[in-house]
């Protein structure tokens, strides 16, 4: 199986490598945005997966999926993300994609998910598409905007501000007013104790 790793985030992309390679059926290529990944395609495909990061540089949310699936001749294209929430995967899968993981995905899991979409079957993990919409029913992120959510996300998983910034596509001295912004309104004392908070309360 060839298949596709497009994430701008270096450890990701590595991890996620390391997990597939130990499969002896499968060669995986990497790029590290949209652009890149289109550029792969085009040269060295199509390939029977491409897995597109729904937040890189480029991707333009589903418009990138779009894309992709054309360059790909039609071969399956799946999302990974580490933000989205679960109406960003119902949409996502409603658009054609082969799938929608979570970063949080096990590795035997991961393994799982691609030889499902590789196969031509459509993959989501059943507790994460099951799980309560946040947004209407978690009490801590009502008081939050999507795009503190999704800052918020990046506290948690500890990225810096200049990675949750190239993730969002924002810039990074608007990444930290909504830092600030995030600790007045989740009453922490720093990022840390925010993402503490956030991940109490089970948002995330």
């Amino acid at each position: 199986m060839d298949i596709l790793i497009a994430d701008d985030h270096e450890l990701v992309r590595d991890t996620i490598c390391a997990f597939l390679e130990r499969e002896p059926d499968v060669r995986v290529v990497t790029a590290s945005d949209f652009a890149e990944a289109i550029e792969r395609i085009d040269a060295q495909g199509p390939f029977d997966l491409v897995i597109l990061d729904y937040n890189m540089p480029g991707m333009d949310g589903l418009e990138g999926l779009a894309r992709a699936k054309e360059h790909n001749k039609g071969n399956p294209v799946g999302i990974i993300s580490g933000t989205a929430n679960r109406s960003v995967a119902e949409e996502a899968l409603a658009a054609g994609a082969a799938g929608f993981l979570p970063k949080t995905i096990a590795a035997k899991s991961l393994i799982h998910a691609v030889r499902f979409m590789v196969a031509g079957e459509q993959y989501a993990p059943l507790d994460f598409m099951r799980a309560p919409s946040e947004e209407n029913e978690n009490p801590l992120a009502a008081k939050l905007s999507k795009r503190e959510t999704e800052v918020l996300g990046g506290l948690v998983r500890g990225a810096s501000n200049k990675e949750i910034a190239r993730e969002l596509d924002l810039q990074e001295v608007t990444v930290k007013l909504h830092v600030k912004t995030l600790c007045r309104k989740l009453q922490a004392r720093n990022r840390t104790h925010a993402a503490m908070i956030a991940k109490d309360a089970g948002m995330f």
